[in-house]
């Protein structure tokens, strides 16, 4: 497959250095085309590794993983060209985090949720969204916390979800441990749980922690 990863910050070059492991292609896109950053990556990356543009990135990729702060996803993808993006597999994985005035705020929040601003603005593209709840090293190594910890997916094309629940068995999320919590709507739960994911950050003192979904039997 080939990926396009939006976004060179650490989330970005983890997905997609995990990506390259796997055997993918993968063009680190940014918004210039000698970003620095990008371009280390991609010599260190190894030969299915490539930097770019957004829309360098997006044109010829299966899968485009939008791996920027949620408050600047939709430049991101306008950047991108919404002729690159049609028909496509969005995989979101960004959070509406922003520090304001010394404190955590989320914008937006309650009524809106970035996931569903990218499938407002971009119809014809199938947008899920999934791993905004972990920290980058567990996103693609689940391994790292001992349990049957779960991760989540929500969007509104049944397809598009069975497919990036296929990419997180990949990483190492077993089928049974993917929750579908159904129509991109569901995005505004989780992407309102970072304040709580931050102040467990605090709690536990790193960032290898999640949780597991427990049912009364």
């Amino acid at each position: 497959m080939r990926y396009a990863v939006l976004g060179t910050g650490e989330v970005g070059r983890t997905l997609g250095g995990r990506l390259v492991e796997l055997g993918h292609e993968v063009m680190l896109g940014s918004r210039t085309k000698d970003n620095p950053t990008a371009l280390e990556w991609a010599r260190g990356a190894g030969p299915r590794a490539s930097a770019g543009t957004f829309a360098d990135a997006a044109v010829s990729a299966d899968v485009v993983v939008i791996a920027v702060g949620g408050r600047v996803a939709l430049a991101a993808l306008e950047a991108a060209g919404a002729e690159n993006l049609d028909g496509k597999v969005l995989i979101d994985v960004s959070n509406p985090l922003a520090f304001e005035e010394g404190e955590l705020r989320l914008s937006p929040v309650g009524s809106d949720s970035v996931g569903e601003q990218i499938q407002r603005a971009f119809p014809h593209a199938r947008v899920v969204k999934s791993l905004n709840t972990v920290n980058c090293r567990l996103m693609v190594e689940p391994a790292l916390v001992p349990g049957e910890h779960n991760v989540f997916v929500c969007g509104e094309d049944a397809a598009a979800k069975e497919q990036v629940t296929g990419l997180l068995g990949e990483f190492g999320w077993p089928p049974d441990r993917v929750l579908d919590l159904g129509g991109i709507r569901a995005a505004r739960g989780v992407e309102m749980w970072l304040p709580l994911w931050l102040s467990l950050l605090q709690h536990v003192g790193h960032a290898e922690f999640n949780l597991e979904v427990r049912r009364a039997r």
